[in-house]
Parts: C-alpha cells; structure tokens; sequence
C-alpha cells in the first residue's frame, strides 16, 4: 500500500475481499496482489472489511477473536504468532444452535475459553494478568466458527490471513460465571456424536488464557483503541481446528465451568 492512500487502498482491497467471500471464492494469499506489505497494512484491511461487513448487515461488533494462541495451532497453520479478529453481534450464537455447514466456504470449529469483560481495558502497553482478571466480568467455554474457505494450510500467509478478518465466522457461547477455578491448569474435552476427540488445557494458550487477552488490549491500544465494558473475547484454541465432514454434534465441556455444544448439518 502507498504511504499517501491507504485509506483507500485499504478498502479498495476490502471491496476486492467481500467480493470474493460473496462469491464463494477459495481462499488463497492474496496480500501481494493487493499491495498488504506489512501487519499494519493487514489489520488495515481487516477494519475495512469489518466496517463493510457491519454496514452492510447492519450490525455492530460484539468483541475479538483471537488465534493462534497455542503451541498446537501455531505449528497446523505454520504461524508463530498470535492474530486477532473481530466478532460481529449477528453471529454469536447460543449453546445449542445448529450450524449449515454449507453456508460457509469450509466450516470449521474450534473449542475455547471466552471472557466478558465488565470494565474498559485501556492500557499503555500489555496489562498484567491482574489488571485483565480485575477487568473480566464472567468466564465460559465456547467453540468459534471459522471459515477458511477452502484454504491450503500449506500455504498460508499471514497477513492474507489477518485481512480475511483471521476467518472469524462467529461464535457459540455457553453460560458465562462469575467465578472461576484456575484457568491456566483446567482441562477441556472435546466430544462428538458423545465420543472424546480431544482434550487439552487452558495452560496451553499462551500459559493462561488472560495472556491473550493482555496481547489484544495492548494490540488494540497501540492502533488507538481498546476493549470496552462488555466485549466477549475469544482467547484462542486449546485444540485443532475440527472441520465436519458429515452431520454432527459438538461438545465441549470445560473442568469447573460446565459446557457448551452445537449440531452442524450438512
């Protein structure tokens, strides 16, 4: 992108990604093509697209997704470091909700712990864990719905990956608490059709599941902004990504914090 347009060329390559998304285009790198240079330029992008996608649903943003937080989903998508993304109100879902896999390029889920914040979370740099814990009102599992349309794991590139809103397609929250066991050291289960899949631990996204919450306040704060009182924030997967390939129920249940499930039909 040009140093005297980005605006523009922002969402020029926003308009070009909303074509693509409408029309059912697989996903490949494309922030080359369209001059994206650097994350700056990617998380440019992304805000374009998210404001094209809110006027035209209108709709407002609901909170963040954050990615790539674990060791696991680092080494799936042969990126080291975490991405974030935003989560619009029309696409959070309740436990129970059924999915149509078929209104999405490729579905895809992933199982994780959500917080809601009950205060603003400012700050200069990255808070402590403290000051995120003070921040965060309720705890709860959830799974995040991706739609990487396609993708070759092989072949991704970040900052395509960033722009494309890092492939948020909404959220199912279960009940959210007040109260909390240990987050860093509870264990999560992921079930199908009633069958254990997978488990992991809260620990394994970035040492606790405030860490990324702490890296997106300081994300959002060096850009001019913040979380806000009320923000749902997705702090990443504790497992890979699990993509349906026939009629399914999910489950996810989270030591010490109940769970939360949703059908996919095809």
């Amino acid at each position: 992108m040009t140093q005297d347009q980005p605006e523009a060329d922002a969402h020029k390559a926003a308009d070009i990604l909303m074509s693509a998304h409408a029309g059912g285009v697989p996903f490949t790198p494309f922030a080359a093509a369209l001059g994206i240079a650097n994350v700056a330029d990617a998380y440019a992008v992304q805000r374009a697209y998210v404001q094209g996608q809110m006027r035209a649903r209108r709709v407002a943003a609901a909170g963040y997704k954050i990615g790539l937080t674990s060791k696991r989903m680092q080494e799936m998508c042969g990126i080291d470091s975490p991405i974030a993304g935003v989560v619009l109100a029309d696409r959070v879902h309740a436990s129970g909700s059924t999915l149509n896999a078929p209104s999405y390029g490729r579905l895809g889920l992933e199982f994780e712990i959500a917080v809601r914040l009950k205060r603003d979370l400012v700050p200069q740099g990255a808070p402590s864990l403290v000051e995120v814990a003070a921040a965060v009102e309720a705890v709860c599992p959830a799974i995040e719905i991706i739609d990487d349309r396609r993708a070759d794991y092989r072949a991704l590139d970040v900052l395509s990956l960033i722009a494309d809103n890092s492939w948020n397609a909404g959220i199912v929250l279960g009940d959210f608490v007040p109260a909390w066991p240990d987050l860093a050291t509870i264990m999560g289960e992921v079930f199908v059709d009633g069958t254990a899949l997978d488990r992991g631990k809260g620990g394994d996204v970035l040492g606790h599941p405030f860490n990324p919450v702490a890296w997106l306040a300081g994300h959002l704060a060096a850009h001019g902004g913040g979380l806000r009182a009320g923000d749902v924030v997705m702090t990443g997967s504790i497992v890979t990504t699990k993509f349906p390939a026939r009629p399914t129920s999910y489950r996810f249940d989270l030591e010490g914090l109940g769970s939360v499930a949703a059908t996919v039909v095809l």
